[in-house]
């Protein structure tokens, strides 16, 4: 754990008293990225909510602790959370554009939000965001648009731009590419890492594609029916998988069919 951005240590989750994730334990070291995989309902992305501290009502640690660059933020008070969010730790959400009120436009709802931890001016916040929008590839013109207008490929820069805008250390991406068509997926897989690579930020993503686990991931977790079931680095799991149902998971990448 020494020298980890972050340490999650038996982490088990449950709604309304029903557990959903158990015992799950990784460690992320700066620079790093993890992958969660695993299919649908695995606990993938309720691990990242608890990490964030948003999982919503019925929602709660049952066991376990989340350490934040040595620092036990499992049962922060609110006041206390909503200062590291964006500062710290920030999360790009899946269909990231649907998270932005609809009738107001994207550069005034980013900009109330870095009000909030930075006492900039719009000037200034334009200028800023102006350097991640370059990189990117997100127009200008974006901040003065409506979220309805963005397709799905720029909603989901906004989201990356909104996550990134106070150069968290800490990014948590739950299924950023999902929603997008193959190309898109690419290019914003190759923007997170290039954002890694300029900022020297950590990445959690969660994702069912192992092809972008394997494109991205310097480590992976598997998981599933809220079980971790084996993590490693990425050659570890690509090419010696223990379970049987990571091997599974490996087949279904082409490049790895003889591989498992």
């Amino acid at each position: 754990m020494a020298g980890a951005v972050l340490a999650v240590e038996n982490l088990s989750v449950s709604y309304d008293g029903r557990a959903v994730v158990r015992r799950v334990n990784f460690t992320l070291r700066r620079g790093e990225i993890l992958v969660i995989a695993g299919e649908s309902g695995s606990g993938k992305s309720t691990v990242l909510k608890a990490v964030m501290g948003i999982l919503g009502r019925g929602g709660a640690i049952s066991e376990g602790r989340i350490v934040l660059q040595g620092r036990d933020i499992t049962s922060i008070a609110p006041r206390e959370r909503r200062k590291l969010a964006g500062e710290t730790l920030a999360m790009i959400f899946q269909n990231a554009g649907a998270s932005f009120c609809p009738i107001r436009r994207v550069g005034e709802q980013i900009y109330e939000s870095v009000r909030e931890h930075r006492n900039w001016s719009r000037a200034e916040f334009r200028t800023k965001a102006k350097v991640i929008m370059e990189h990117i590839n997100l127009p200008e013109n974006a901040l003065d648009e409506y979220p309805f207008r963005l397709s799905g490929g720029m909603g989901q820069r906004v989201g990356i731009l909104a996550a990134m805008i106070l150069e968290p250390e800490l990014l948590l991406a739950d299924e950023p590419t999902s929603a997008l068509d193959t190309v898109t997926q690419v290019k914003v897989a190759q923007e997170l890492m290039g954002l890694r690579e300029r900022l020297g930020l950590s990445l959690v993503m969660v994702t069912h594609h192992m092809g972008l686990a394997w494109y991205m991931a310097d480590k992976i977790l598997v998981m599933r029916r809220g079980q971790m079931l084996e993590i490693g680095d990425r050659e570890q799991i690509f090419n010696s998988p223990r379970d049987p149902y990571t091997q599974e998971l490996i087949r279904a990448v082409p490049r790895f069919k003889e591989t498992a």
